[in-house]
């Protein structure tokens, strides 16, 4: 019994997952970053975060951790 060949693209339509941040129930295909191409379609291949919450992750990230805005040229 080979279960790849049971599991396809019309079955993940209607999945949802709820992201580990909003714990909002999302669409899995829609609302979710593919993480591994190689892996197909598959549900362990989409992340855990939901795409808004990963957009607004990385720029409060990268908002606070700007280190060029301190750095000076050293006097040697």
């Amino acid at each position: 019994m080979d279960l790849n060949k049971q599991i396809e693209l019309e079955h993940l339509l209607f999945v949802e997952r709820q992201c580990r941040s909003c714990k909002k129930f999302k669409n899995l295909l829609s609302d979710f970053y593919l993480t591994r191409k190689n892996r197909g379609s598959y549900p362990s291949a989409y992340s855990y975060e939901c795409k808004d919450c990963t957009i607004q992750r990385i720029t409060v990230n990268r908002l606070e951790n700007k280190i060029f805005d301190k750095w000076e040229y050293p006097d040697w």
